[in-house]
């Protein structure tokens, strides 16, 4: 146990709760998430997750509770949106980037989804951090291109294909470990976005 994770006593009537400073969080939270990816939810144990951060397994238990609040907290705190500040001045050319960034960082969002598998199913809190972190922050920016580039007069705003796009991007990241048993990389998803997506915009 380090100095950070000693526990110290609070007010009368209160819980008492680990000292931990926010660089040690991050530590348990990548640890736990590199657990989970590696071995899949349910072989990861708070018991684990101490052993390996060097700390006592009260400290984890004291400041989350349990193991799903605690990889809740763990997939809030990386939530990011990764397609955002995307602007190459026309609506093609995000949607270029979209799939070079998006091919990037797949295989490492596809194996956490596989990994937390049925985990999500059981307990909502879990699945709604889930989706905190991997999906709505880049349902936002991709919608925020798509207006952008509306606004510029690229696409008609009453396009029926612009609502699809998302699942056509976020579709193929996701199905194509399924069908093809690969992940959809850069190149894969820059041909998609070139043969499927901008056509069905009428962009080139």
């Amino acid at each position: 146990m380090t100095s950070q994770d000693v526990d110290r006593p609070g007010p009368v009537g209160t819980s008492r709760r680990s000292k931990i400073t926010p660089e040690r969080e991050r530590e348990f939270f990548d640890a736990v998430l590199h657990q989970i990816r590696v071995h899949g939810y349910d072989a990861v144990t708070m018991e684990g997750i101490a052993a390996g951060t060097r700390c006592s397994k009260s400290t984890l238990y004291r400041q989350w509770g349990s193991k799903p609040r605690f990889v809740a907290a763990a997939l809030r705190s990386s939530g990011q949106a990764r397609l955002a500040r995307i602007d190459t001045g026309t609506l093609a050319g995000d949607l270029r980037e979209v799939a070079r960034r998006a091919g990037e960082w797949s295989p490492e969002d596809t194996t956490l989804l596989q990994a937390l598998g049925h985990a999500v199913t059981r307990d909502a809190e879990l699945a709604q951090a889930l989706r905190e972190a991997l999906v709505d922050p880049e349902l936002a920016a991709l919608a925020l291109i798509l207006r952008r580039g509306a606004e510029r007069g690229e696409v008609d705003p009453g396009d029926p294909a612009l609502e699809y796009v998302p699942a056509q991007i976020f579709g193929v990241l996701r199905g194509r470990p399924l069908l093809e048993g690969r992940n959809a990389d850069a190149d894969y998803l820059t041909r998609f976005v070139e043969a499927a997506v901008l056509p069905a915009l009428g962009l080139r």
